[in-house]
């Protein structure tokens, strides 16, 4: 019988996680392109720019999202996702909580101009015949535009028409963006509180209904 003690096995190295340094590749991608996108818009801005930030290669960028076109979808539903990460369900809340989001997005785009400029540029881009991003933009403006005339509905206890509604919230919408675009043009712009200036006024007008005045008629 051998007595002798066996070697000790060696030491196991520790398991690398590759689908964790995946997601954290794929997010570098994302705020890379969306910087990228941002400053020189989706035609000129090339995936070699992307890539050079984050220090890999253009056909590196391309195993990661396949295509231009899906890299910069997934830039636009990353922006999303920011305004949302830090809710319950990270969804859009709904009722008074749904505008009062909409201007704690817009104090929270102070901070991330990169991203603000992004969104414009690329959803001012998409109305271009055949843009790849046009598509995603007008399904995401059809969901908001519900989501934020069910919010007002909801507000009023039912009161409130659907058409006017529907009214208020495309213009709540559309305000926002632009006042978005006076912004990065001009920091002299106070973007959230002329956001919730303008939220505000478009919401009271909509909860008087069809009572509300109509001062341009």
């Amino acid at each position: 019988m051998d007595d002798a003690v066996p070697p000790a096995a060696p030491p196991q190295r520790r398991a690398r996680q590759p689908r964790q340094a995946t997601t954290e590749r794929r997010a570098e991608i994302l705020r890379a392109a969306a910087h990228t996108f941002g400053s020189k818009g989706y035609k000129n801005g090339s995936l070699a720019e992307v890539a050079e930030q984050v220090g890999i290669t253009h056909a590196g960028v391309l195993h990661h999202f396949g295509s231009k076109e899906a890299l910069l979808v997934e830039v636009l539903e990353y922006r999303d996702k920011e305004d949302v990460r830090d809710l319950e369900g990270q969804h859009i809340p709904d009722g008074i909580q749904l505008f009062q989001h909409l201007v704690r997005t817009a104090r929270m785009n102070v901070e991330r101009r990169g991203i603000v400029q992004g969104y414009t540029v690329l959803t001012g881009e998409s109305v271009t015949e055949d843009h790849p991003a046009r598509g995603w933009v007008t399904n995401r403006f059809t969901i908001l535009r519900g989501e934020i005339q069910a919010a007002i509905v909801e507000v009023g206890g039912g009161d409130v028409p659907a058409d006017v509604a529907a009214q208020a919230a495309s213009a709540i919408i559309g305000v926002m963006d632009g006042l978005q675009v006076q912004w990065l043009l001009d920091d002299s712009v106070d973007l959230p509180a002329a956001t919730q200036f303008a939220i505000e006024a478009i919401l009271t007008s909509a909860l008087l209904g069809t009572g509300r005045p109509h001062p341009l008629r």
